[in-house]
């Protein structure tokens, strides 16, 4: 399969997943209305959520296909970054109004819960999720984006079995207080993702290097390479996930110079970092010895 026909591929996967999530939020919104589940809204809620994560992750396979221009010298991949930073403050708000409006019906006494529209509701959820679920599985695979998507669905698919398993002990038991506790498991579900997606947005934008990328050993890597003296001035960050940049001032044995290698030792060291580190885009500014020594007065 070509590079543009998973493009389109992808893109269609994302739409139609889309399509049922967005179905079954509606549903679940007015089967919570019905039913007085909290936990039903709450799952809702997760569903919104992550509506928001697979409209962002359809439209980083768009922006992620436009050319750079002079303005977005990058491309404009950092789009699903802010994305990100939103769908995250959405999770906390869904999180903590759902642990506020689970104690205080826990506090509260008893709220009268209807199970069996709670359950059907739920049942409709499932069965939709793990649908949208098989339809994005085979790109998860190979690309971050679709990966995040999945994974979406993936917690939407709990969020139902969880609610399912509430409505069947209000069903048999008639304990109503399990719809307030699975609301709890679901914002407890909720947090470590908004937690996560919050701290990979200050990593991207605090320019820091990637969590999976060990610098010290792309440094002993370079270093490793025949005719490489030293190596300074290293930076590593990220435009988006999964697209690490990378720049660093080589310096080079005078052989490299006088022979003309430079072309060839910047295709080794480029074919390093791609290879053993996923790094696509890289920079080096290759300099004899007499250079790097006096290159601080013009860092100044």
């Amino acid at each position: 399969m070509s590079h543009d026909h998973g493009h389109t591929a992808n893109r269609n996967r994302l739409s139609i997943a889309i399509a049922i999530v967005a179905t079954v939020l509606v549903v679940e919104v007015v089967g919570a209305w019905l039913s007085g589940s909290l936990s039903l809204l709450a799952d809702a809620g997760h569903m919104l959520s992550d509506l928001a994560g697979l409209i962002v992750a359809l439209l980083a396979t768009i922006v992620a296909a436009r050319p750079a221009t002079d303005r977005q010298t990058f491309g404009f991949r950092r789009a699903e970054v802010f994305g990100a930073l939103i769908n995250g403050l959405i999770l906390v708000v869904v999180a903590v109004s759902v642990t506020v409006g689970a104690i205080g019906r826990l506090v509260g006494g008893e709220t009268e819960v209807h199970s069996v529209p709670m359950l059907i509701v739920a049942s409709i959820g499932l069965v939709a999720n793990f649908g949208a679920l098989l339809l994005l599985r085979p790109a998860a695979g190979h690309s971050i984006n679709m990966r995040g998507a999945y994974l979406e669905v993936l917690g939407d698919l709990i969020g139902s079995a969880t609610v399912i398993i509430a409505a069947v002990i209000i069903l048999t038991t008639g304990f109503m207080p399990a719809d307030a506790i699975a609301s709890l498991l679901i914002a407890v579900l909720i947090v470590p993702r908004a937690f996560t997606l919050l701290r990979d947005v200050v990593r991207v934008l605090s320019e820091a290097a990637p969590a999976d990328t060990d610098v010290a050993q792309i440094r002993d890597h370079i270093l490793g390479t025949a005719g490489v003296v030293a190596v300074h001035d290293v930076h590593v960050w990220a435009i988006t996930s999964g697209a690490p940049v990378f720049t660093a001032h080589v310096v080079c044995e005078p052989e490299v110079f006088r022979s003309g290698r430079t072309g060839v030792l910047l295709d080794e060291l480029s074919g390093c970092l791609s290879k053993h580190f996923d790094v696509e885009h890289s920079t080096f500014q290759l300099e004899p010895a007499e250079h790097a020594a006096h290159e601080d007065e013009f860092h100044r």
